[in-house]
């Protein structure tokens, strides 16, 4: 999806909501729990309930891995569907995925390619090992890089937010550099919810970027101070929300509750914007 086709996606929903399908089979519903293919089953229930309420979904790839071969063929069941459909929607695998450029290359074949099992828009990338890691992902023309730049957890303080001898913070010299890796037709970062005060530094520095923000609502992140801080003319963010939403409710009513959860997010949405 380009990133024209992205603006225009979110203005037409009134949304920027990104939701994750972080789909754990031991807190589904009892009635799915153990169901062949009660994983995709959860899915599709999430996917039609709120489709139009959200601009994208992002599977967290651990989720679907720890399940073996079967949980990524619930997976490319799960893709194969959102494909299937009229509506239009930006799709992230959340895999974290950085390592030297030859297995970087089969990483981003693996998810980004069209041609593949799963077709993915976007992918989160970890910046770690530096240009030759990342770039393998910017060949796909209409994909997307997702780099980690300010996550949300505490561990961020470790390496994150330490300085160099000139005082800038670690995160501050990713976005800078990267930017030389891609351009804001490819690239986005991972800002967390929970750093919102810290996204005004964020947008010195990639003012025209879009941001994936986690962090909104089980992780206690303030929607309000996201966008003060990190909307920019084009609305430049994609606020993600897991478990508030997926698991709304543990009963048969689990699609109508999820729906609820996703819609007083899109109406706050759609006031901000």
């Amino acid at each position: 999806m380009t990133r024209q086709s992205l603006i225009d996606l979110i203005r037409e929903r009134r949304s920027f909501l990104c939701v994750g399908l972080d789909t754990d089979p031991a807190k589904m519903p009892a009635h799915l729990k153990g169901e062949r293919d009660g994983v995709f089953r959860f899915n599709r229930a999430i996917i039609d309930a709120t489709i139009d309420l959200c601009a994208a979904y992002k599977p967290n790839l651990a989720f679907y891995e720890a399940m073996g071969l079967e949980g990524l063929r619930q997976l490319k069941m799960t893709m194969d569907y959102i494909h299937s459909l009229k509506q239009p929607v930006f799709t992230i695998a959340d895999a974290k995925r950085g390592d030297i450029g030859n297995t970087s290359e089969r990483y981003a074949k693996a998810f980004l390619d069209p041609e593949g099992d799963f077709n993915f828009d976007a992918i989160t990338v970890a910046p770690y090992m530096g240009a030759d890691s990342v770039q393998p992902f910017t060949v796909y023309e209409g994909k997307w890089v997702i780099l980690l730049a300010l996550t949300s957890n505490k561990g961020a303080y470790d390496f994150q937010l330490t300085g160099d001898t000139g005082g800038t913070p670690l995160y501050q010299r990713v976005l800078e550099t990267s930017r030389q890796w891609g351009t804001e037709e490819n690239m986005m970062y991972v800002v967390g919810a929970t750093k919102a005060e810290m996204l005004g530094e964020v947008r010195r520095i990639v003012p025209g970027s879009f941001l994936l923000v986690p962090g909104v609502g089980a992780q206690g992140g303030s929607l309000e101070e996201v966008c003060r801080h990190g909307l920019n003319a084009d609305c430049g963010l994609l606020v993600n929300s897991s478990r508030g939403i997926i698991y709304a409710s543990s009963g048969t009513d689990f699609a109508e509750a999820a729906r609820a959860e996703a819609a007083k997010l899109q109406q706050q949405m759609a006031a901000l914007l």
